[in-house]
């Protein structure tokens, strides 16, 4: 398996034919996790849309995350991708670049589409989580203006650590009671878990079977 990806890599591995996408993402589920909204629920879920904002640093593909304040009142101080709730004048794709410009001052105007993840449901909110893969196009490393309001910490993180094997953990944390496996990737000492890991793991994933062929 190769360290180094290219854009070509990149776009290759979201286009590949009869990946399973949810065996990808469940490598990083906690074992308690469903990856699918039940049936039985009633209503449908709300929906958001979070931007992979890819781009190349030191001659080497690059994505970048946010650790969350820690007075917000949902997922404080929780790793996640740039992204947020779905507005009815937009399509999901929309959604992830405004509130990437909203959260960390990326100029719409220099990023191209490259594709999208699976979708991925989050019970404690009700939320499905539509993922757009993107690059930033002019060739640079982009100037990020983070949010006082929203992010505490912009992480650039290079693709090659995050396919690096040892990056990969996993503890039993206490879940309401219960001791739950729980993985994580390993990131300048944060644990990002949860629905970032998994939509992590599945771009990994890709990533993966290209760099074998």
């Amino acid at each position: 398996m190769r360290n180094q990806y290219t854009l070509d890599d990149v776009k290759t591995a979201l286009n590949l034919p009869d990946f399973d996408a949810v065996a990808a993402q469940r490598k990083m589920a906690p074992i308690t996790r469903p990856v699918r909204r039940p049936d039985s629920q009633p209503g449908q879920p709300r929906l958001g849309g979070v931007l992979v904002l890819l781009y190349c640093y030191q001659q080497e593909l690059y994505l970048v995350l946010t650790r969350r304040r820690e007075d917000l009142n949902n997922h404080a101080g929780q790793i996640s991708f740039p992204g947020g709730r779905h507005e009815e004048d937009e399509t999901l794709q929309e959604t992830a670049v405004r509130e990437a410009q909203e959260e960390i001052g990326v100029d719409p105007a220099v990023i191209t589409i490259l594709g999208e993840l699976t979708p991925l449901y989050i019970p404690p909110s009700d939320f499905e989580v539509h993922p757009t893969v993107a690059w930033y196009a002019n060739g640079q490393r982009p100037v990020f203006y983070p949010s006082d309001a929203e992010v505490a910490e912009v992480l650039e993180v290079p693709l090659s650590h995050l396919l690096q094997p040892e990056t990969r953990i996993e503890e039993l944390w206490n879940w309401r009671g219960s001791d739950v496996a729980v993985p994580f990737f390993n990131v300048e000492g944060h644990k990002v878990w949860g629905a970032t890991a998994m939509m992590l793991s599945e771009l990994v994933e890709r990533l993966r079977i290209v760099g074998e062929e």
